[in-house]
């Protein structure tokens, strides 16, 4: 009977390899030698009973057997990082760990960074990409920045920085652009639209806004996260759903258009933490969130 999981050292060589592009430099990283990182992929191939690997060039890329693995070992072991760090003593002036969704993240925190530490020299960030379902306690994390609405974690403390408010975008380059541009939204009922497997409310909420509840969208491409989402909007791939804030960029460089602009969703940009967290540069983080979300 085959083993239920893989074989762990070998499993952390493969990821290693994946996300550096070559066996040599997972060597580096693990500090091990060519030789061994080479006999744990060929063990691992063995076990799975399938080719993880392949040759390109000079390097080495997953099969999409391969890659189905290298996401699962890359989110198990941020994972295993995340509650490994929340066990540890953490100096009282070590860096404030923020978790974002990897949209807000791109989007929306790293191009403010520069502005964050000016406004706050004495504050260390350090960023880290949450996805999913969160853990009540928030392990690894001295707080997060969220989209969401209550009801929150009983045991939370939440500050809540601004109205989230959602909207249809596209780019020029969409066959329709000149046609949309002009029409009312209910003729969007008439077009697949892009969506998120992770937000399905976010399409029926707006048209319930603006009085199509009853109507039944035609759904196109879905996408796992919103930054591909948005991606593919940004290539012309058809109508998509987003956040105000992270599209304020795109819609000012007429990379995307908002004809029908944006609709309250009953969401919120929230800062959460523990409520028993009471460090006091969240606090001073908080406020300057809010300051750039108004």
């Amino acid at each position: 009977m085959p083993s239920p999981l893989p074989p762990l050292t070998a499993l952390r060589a493969f990821e290693a390899t994946v996300r550096l592009g070559s066996a040599s430099a997972a060597a580096t990283e693990l500090h091990v030698t060519h030789g061994a990182i080479s006999r744990q992929l060929q063990a691992l191939e063995q076990a799975a009973g399938v080719p993880l690997l392949e040759r390109i060039g000079r390097g080495l890329a997953p099969t999409p057997a391969g890659r189905q693995l290298q996401q699962a070992a890359q989110a198990a072991f941020e994972q295993l990082r995340a509650g490994w760090a929340a066990i540890q003593p953490r100096p009282a002036d070590g860096p404030l760990v923020l978790g974002c969704p990897g949209s807000v993240l791109a989007r929306w925190m790293i191009p403010r960074l520069e502005a964050l530490k000016r406004d706050l020299p004495g504050l260390t960030l350090h960023l880290a990409a949450v996805e999913g379902e969160l853990h009540p306690d928030l392990p690894g994390l001295d707080g997060v920045l969220l989209l969401g609405q209550p009801p929150w974690p009983a045991h939370w403390q939440v500050d809540v920085l601004a109205a989230e408010r959602i909207g249809p975008v596209f780019s020029p380059q969409l066959p329709q652009a000149a046609h949309l541009s002009q029409a009312v939204p209910a003729q969007l009922l008439q077009q697949p639209l892009l969506h998120t497997t992770s937000r399905p409310q976010a399409w029926p909420a707006w048209l319930d806004a603006h009085g199509l509840g009853t109507a039944t969208p035609q759904l196109g491409q879905g996408f796992d996260h919103l930054y591909y989402l948005l991606e593919a909007a940004g290539a012309g791939l058809g109508v998509a759903i987003a956040p105000q804030e992270l599209v304020a960029a795109d819609l000012a460089s007429g990379r995307l258009l908002a004809p029908w602009g944006f609709a309250p969703t009953g969401g919120s940009w929230a800062l959460c933490r523990r409520a028993d967290n009471r460090d006091r540069r969240i606090d001073a983080l908080a406020r300057w969130l809010q300051q750039q979300l108004q």
